[in-house]
């Protein structure tokens, strides 16, 4: 740990010494959060949890004619988390967010090679997952190329955890790291045309899980479990018009060896510059739920996007939770109002059902509305957030309680400090 900070410091020391082709900047973004619904229902005695967090990175980037160099330093601070004259953090939460290098081949084509952000499009399947404090990252060689208006990225990733350094070296390449849909292997090919007002994108992925043979004493490592997850991203903009859709389809096995038939994800939205002042936007999107019976499934699960952005700032659907169950039918409508060339305020209504009915035969799961306000200052913004969840019948069927237990109330409000310093530029 205090060889990582010794880096952090290194490179702020060496700032003022570097040319143009180096940049070094960083983030300082606390956020107070209000929880009294928040991903789940509450129930009427509990407690609200308050608490703040605090996220800092420190950035470091160098370009030179036939490579690119980055690293992202990272902690996630909760504060009060450490007991006084602590000599280390408990959490231990500091991390290398990124560190890659990117070398130019030629004629369009490129490769980028360590711990990225992987991000595409609406950042439905592949997101960096800004919101959340910790983000989103991924190990992986990407082939690039690039001409015009069209792209292609091939990505590849080798999940190692190095949990046994004895069997890694003689014996095999188990991968012991599990849960959000941890892969041992990744195969990606992203395309990407646009044009005027038009442009498309084709992704075709898959994931390979670590599969156990758990017969054994000890288990052992028994092949992977591979998840195809094939799909186009579409938009079209003129004027003052807008419009974007996702097709998603699921197949293969995903964790725990589970096969996938007939999943998939559907959406569409719409939005329109009313005036200068006010943007309106509404759509849809569905997303297959398990009608299947032990050991397979229909479900969709969006992976590795930015999912907080989607059905619901208060994350209830697929934000490490909604895996594998009745998929959901979203309708949304929203509206931005720019007050200013500082200030704007976000307003938008989702309603929820399942795409599959529950055990009881109801669908209707609730009603959401979240406002987010934004005010722009020099050099820093504020953003505060409020959320209500008016949770239907089934909503309480989903969550595991009854109405007479839960709170009348399901509500969460926030307010976060975003600070982005630029060192040297």
């Amino acid at each position: 740990m205090k060889k990582q900070y010794l880096l952090v410091c290194l490179l702020a020391a060496m700032a003022p010494f570097a040319n143009a082709q180096f940049s070094l900047d960083g983030e300082f973004r606390p956020r107070t959060e209000y929880r009294h619904g928040f991903s789940t229902l509450i129930p009427d005695a509990a407690d609200a949890g308050f608490g703040i967090s605090t996220r800092i990175r420190l950035n470091a980037g160098y370009a030179a004619e036939s490579y690119k160099f980055y690293v992202s330093f990272q902690d996630v601070l909760v504060w009060g988390e450490n007991m006084q004259l602590l000599p280390y953090d408990q959490n231990n939460s500091f991390a290398v967010f990124e560190a890659w290098g990117e070398l130019a081949l030629g004629s369009g084509f490129s490769t980028k090679l360590g711990r990225q952000i992987i991000s595409y499009d609406d950042e439905r399947i592949f997101g960096a997952l800004d919101w959340a404090q910790q983000g989103r990252n991924h190990d992986a060689a990407l082939i690039q190329y690039k001409k015009d208006k069209f792209m292609f990225d091939l990505g590849l990733a080798f999940g190692q955890d190095y949990s046994n350094p004895t069997g890694f070296v003689n014996s095999g390449t188990a991968y012991n790291t599990s849960g959000n849909f941890s892969y041992k292997t990744m195969q990606y090919l992203y395309l990407k045309q646009a044009w005027e007002h038009f442009s498309g994108s084709l992704l075709l992925l898959n994931n390979g899980f670590q599969k156990f043979d758990t017969t054994v004493t000890p288990s052992v490592a028994d092949g992977t479990s591979n998840l195809q997850t094939i799909g186009t991203h579409l938009e079209y903009k003129k004027g003052l018009f807008g419009l974007a859709a996702n097709a998603y389809i699921q197949t293969g096995k995903r964790e725990g060896d589970i096969d996938v038939k007939g999943a998939y994800l559907l959406g569409l939205d719409v939005n329109y510059k009313a005036t200068d002042k006010v943007g309106l936007g509404a759509g849809i999107e569905i997303i297959s739920g398990n009608d299947k019976g032990a050991g397979e499934t229909s479900a969709f699960f969006p992976l590795y996007g930015t999912n907080h952005k989607f059905n619901g700032f208060m994350d209830y659907f697929y934000v490490g939770n909604h895996a594998n169950t009745v998929g959901l039918f979203d309708v949304h409508a929203s509206a931005n109002f720019t007050f200013n060339e500082t200030s704007s305020l976000l307003v938008k209504a989702l309603n929820f059902r399942g795409e599959q009915e529950l055990a009881s035969g109801e669908k209707s799961l609730g009603t959401e509305l979240d406002l987010v306000y934004t005010k722009k200052f020099k050099g820093y913004s504020m953003v505060l957030g409020y959320s209500h969840m008016f949770p239907a019948d089934g909503m309480y069927e989903l969550k595991g309680i009854s109405e007479a237990d839960a709170s009348d109330t399901q509500n969460w409000a926030w307010a976060m400090l975003v600070l982005k310093p630029k060192f040297l530029n």
